[in-house]
């Protein structure tokens, strides 16, 4: 039987030492931590035994489909996104609706996907909700333009688990992607929380801190990592995709099977499910939440016909979606350093590193 390339994870890297990366991970399952091992190791199992679970192990919320900035690299700022998508806030009834289903049930929720979560006006009940019905992991993504101290306090209040802050670069590297936004005043935000959670001895909401691998690169990779390190839980990096479908000649991995349809559910902000995290554009609809109930989709015919496809041999081919993900293309790897410490990042194959192309 032919072995398949299932990659877990893949796209995101930490630049961080080992010793922080296993703090990071005590620090998410503090309070939990059997519940939080099974969560991990089924993340990475599942996907490679093809097993289903009644439910899905984590649920993509998307709060908010609205973003307020309007990065270079971004494929919300896209003609394609704009007609394709209906950029809105999710209604609070249908979130209502979701989490009375799968609390209990399902692990973990991110609220966010593809616009600014903290955009919607019941972002910090919608935390609240989440945790009192029983999700352990509460997570979310921000440019964190909003997260002066009295938000996070709320934040922290509600129960926030996981915050993960999106800053490109250093300086005037950051600032000319991330429009309007001050680097100085994001800066400051941070070093703002690191000193709440101190005074507080806070091990959760786990920050970290990420970016785009040629931002971080023209700071510098030694200024990035030392200049967030010291408040951050945890400093990452992104190698540059193809946000805005520009490339045309791909090399793919042999025997890629995609694991998402093994890990999580993706629902849009208008109750739309997409059948990945990276179907930015809905153009795989395998369901309604307005209309269906999580299990049902999750169990429906239309997530079965996408497992089954991966399954074939590149049978991922088949679909427009898969073949311009980054998770079945190739990568190189580039040797980076902070300080003596060496860590790689795995490039993609023919994806030109520069912001905005």
């Amino acid at each position: 039987m032919t072995e398949r390339n299932v990659p877990i994870n893949k796209g995101n890297y930490s630049m961080d030492t080992q010793e922080r990366e296993s703090l990071f991970e005590q620090s998410r399952g503090d309070g939990w931590e059997k519940e939080y091992a099974e969560y991990r190791r089924n993340w990475s199992e599942y996907p490679k035994q093809q097993k289903v679970s009644d439910y899905p192990l984590l649920v993509d919320v998307e709060l908010s489909s609205l973003c307020n900035l309007h990065c270079p690299m971004c494929y919300t700022i896209t003609d394609e996104f704009k007609e394709q998508v209906n950029v809105t806030r999710m209604d609070w009834e249908l979130y209502r609706k979701i989490i009375d289903e799968i609390g209990g049930k399902v692990t973990a929720i991110r609220l966010s996907l593809r616009g600014e979560a903290t955009l919607h006006p019941q972002f910090i009940e919608a935390i609240t909700y989440a945790k009192d019905h029983g999700i352990k992991e509460v997570s979310t993504l921000t440019h964190g333009g909003k997260l002066t101290l009295p938000y996070f306090r709320q934040m922290v209040e509600a129960g926030i688990d996981w915050i993960t802050i999106s800053i490109d670069g250093v300086g005037k590297t950051y600032e000319r992607i991330r429009k309007p936004l001050k680097f100085d005043d994001v800066l400051d935000k941070i070093k703002a929380i690191k000193r709440y959670k101190e005074e507080h001895s806070l091990r959760r909401p786990v920050i970290k801190v990420q970016g785009i691998w040629p931002a971080i690169a023209e700071s510098g990779s030694d200024t990035y990592y030392n200049t967030f390190s010291p408040y951050a839980d945890l400093v990452a990096f992104n190698p540059l995709i193809d946000y805005l479908s520009n490339d045309t000649h791909i090399e793919y991995l042999n025997e890629f099977t995609c694991p998402q349809q093994y890990q999580r559910l993706v629902i849009g902000a208008d109750g739309l499910v997409m059948k990945c995290s990276n179907d930015e554009e809905n153009r795989e609809v395998i369901g309604d939440i307005r209309k269906e109930t999580v299990h049902q989709v999750w169990h429906g015919e239309k997530m079965q016909a996408v497992r089954d496809i991966q399954l074939q041999s590149r049978g991922f081919m088949d679909s427009a979606v898969c073949r311009k993900c980054y998770l079945p293309r190739k990568t190189e790897d580039e040797a980076a350093q902070v300080g003596e410490r060496t860590f790689i990042v795995k490039n993609y194959v023919h994806r030109i590193q520069l912001i905005g192309k």
